[in-house]
């Protein structure tokens, strides 16, 4: 470990030196209050820019002990540093000239989402805060005077004002770990109380618009029927009331534009916990929760969808189901048998972007077309054996077709956002009007002992294959992109980043022909137990870009790569 005057002198030696110079400071240097570590120098000044690190002791951040006490916490005090060295480094950001990205300072920005990122980690021992700077240069000529300002003026000023408790407000410190608490709590409540989810009262769930989660000003605050109202004793907040969602299967139904969208948008958002001022901050939905739609031409492998088609024309099986380009009712019954293999109890679906074959089939079109005649049992006719036998939940909006009101549990009503339980006007109704189910196959679990297979692990012959993420949609491995568009659950960038890498390790070290996927994805789960997204990294230093997926992201990610 060298001094931070060392790195001065070093500094004064390459300037004006060709810019592959710069390469020469890579390495760990001791500052006065902390460690600044350059983990990777750009090759240009037009390149992506540096990976520069900062390592402040715990001991003399001087952060409470309860700020680490539990997971929750320490993930939401992590999202707050984050966005608090945002916060500083942004006016600084350019204030060092050159060429390119000469003088650009940045970090993670952090959405209306609380995830685990490589951006600011907090081990026993430190807090590591991981970011990117453009070294200076004029053209491709070393501008070593405009970085030594950038690490020894504008660096120590945010770190001071960013990474030590004295520095913050000890009332925001204490209100973030508390927040993440409350909401803990809550998510803990849901099964004890056998729900699929809650929604507190004056909850502000409308967003801005369709690129903004941050929340729409003037919207009508939520209000739970009382008929569907609990109450909680939270640790911090104390008694909260709200909408509680009880497992089964829920209907969302009501008018166009009354709102049935945007409380099933909060309730699939409502997996991840959500900063103070969202909103929907006690909108808390089963962790394992899986918004599924229709995805035409995706991408299946050895799917078992027998739950849902059987005795197609062409006499393929469909116990293991294989297709290059699926149709939207195969691609939806794939998705449902994939969710169930990766360990969801709640599915949330909208009958708007459904395929219209696979959620229903009318009284009508039974007579008209017998039940021999047609391979797709509906999920109308599947939903409540998925409650009853496999104990997976379904909350479902619909606008069309009266027939789910027949296997619905709950009925919620939104009118002009506001919300009404209807469930026991729809039941005298349905008493009125019975429908007639046709017989079904016997219900039967998936099978899910998939394998996955892959060319061959490092070896001879083996050649890395690069990994380049396109914003949150999607990225490429190789030459294959792995297209996560109507993975409607992935909140940031970030975690598709991330999503790449796992499939990236899979693909170098886990993948081996016989290993089934689940085996795969339990293994991967281990390494990010035990060692975080670290574990995963390919390359010699952690990237600051980084953030943690749920495993049914993972799963659907992996379901879509075209081994």
């Amino acid at each position: 470990m060298l001094t931070s005057t060392q790195l001065r002198q070093q500094l004064s030696s390459i300037n004006r030196k060709s810019y592959p110079a710069y390469k020469s400071l890579k390495g760990i240097y001791q500052f006065p209050d902390y460690l600044l570590s350059i983990d990777h120098v750009q090759g240009d000044p037009f390149a992506s820019p540096s990976h520069v690190s900062i390592y402040v002791s715990r001991k003399r951040a001087a952060f409470p002990e309860f700020c680490f006490s539990s997971s929750p916490a320490r993930i939401a005090v992590q999202d707050l540093l984050t966005r608090k060295f945002e916060e500083q480094i942004s006016a600084y950001s350019f204030r060092a000239k050159g060429s390119g990205k000469s003088g650009l300072i940045s970090i993670t920005h952090c959405g209306q989402e609380i995830l685990e990122r490589t951006a600011c980690q907090v081990t026993d021992k430190e807090i590591i805060v991981r970011f990117t700077v453009g070294f200076p240069a004029n053209g491709r000529t070393i501008n070593a005077p405009e970085l030594e300002k950038i690490l020894f003026d504008f660096l120590p000023r945010c770190v001071q004002k960013s990474l030590y408790y004295k520095n913050i407000s000890s009332k925001n410190v204490e209100e973030t770990v508390f927040l993440a608490e409350d909401q803990e709590y809550i998510r803990k409540e849901l099964p004890k109380r056998n729900l699929a989810a809650f929604v507190a009262d004056h909850s502000i769930l409308p967003r801005q618009s369709g690129i903004s989660q941050k929340p729409l000003k003037g919207s009508i605050p939520f209000l739970s029927p009382e008929t569907l109202q609990i109450e909680m004793k939270l640790p911090h907040k104390g008694i909260i009331r709200g909408m509680g969602i009880p497992n089964g299967i829920t209907l969302i139904a009501g008018g166009g534009y009354h709102g049935k969208s945007t409380l099933l948008n909060a309730l699939e958002r409502g997996v991840y916990n959500h900063i103070a001022g969202d909103g929907r901050e006690y909108v808390i939905t089963e962790p394992s929760a899986l918004k599924l739609r229709s995805e035409d031409g995706r991408f299946i492998k050895d799917v078992d969808i027998s739950l849902f088609i059987n005795d197609l024309p062409n006499k393929k099986d469909t116990r293991c189901f294989s297709t290059l380009d699926a149709s939207g009712s195969t691609s939806q019954a794939a998705g449902i048998v994939e969710g169930m293999e990766a360990g969801t109890k709640l599915l949330l679906l909208d009958e708007d972007t459904s395929a219209t074959n696979f959620m229903v089939r009318d009284t009508f079109m039974q007579e008209v077309i017998s039940r021999d005649k047609e391979p797709i049992t509906p999920f109308l006719e599947r939903a409540r054996d998925l409650y009853e036998k496999a104990g997976i939940s379904t909350i479902l909006v619909a606008g069309s077709s009266g027939a789910f009101f027949h296997i619905a549990d709950t009925v919620i009503q939104m009118d002009s956002y506001r919300t009404l339980d209807i469930t026991e006007k729809v039941k005298n109704l349905c008493r009125k009007y019975p429908l007639s189910f046709s017989h079904v196959p016997a219900f039967a679990m998936p099978n899910f002992n998939r394998v996955m297979t892959a060319p061959p692990v490092k070896g001879d012959g083996y050649k890395e294959l690069k990994l380049k993420v396109h914003g949150k949609d999607s990225f490429s491995l190789g030459k294959e992109t792995i297209d996560l568009r109507y993975i409607e659950q992935i909140a940031d960038s970030e975690q598709t980043a991330a999503l790449g890498q796992l499939l990236k390790y899979a693909r170098e070290h886990l993948l081996d022909n016989k290993r089934s996927l689940s085996q795969v994805i339990s293994l991967l789960e281990k390494t990010l137990d035990e060692k975080g997204l670290a574990g995963i990294c390919s390359s010699s230093y952690i990237p600051c870009g980084l953030a943690m997926p749920r495993k049914q992201e993972i799963y659907s990610c992996f379901n879509r790569y075209r081994r």
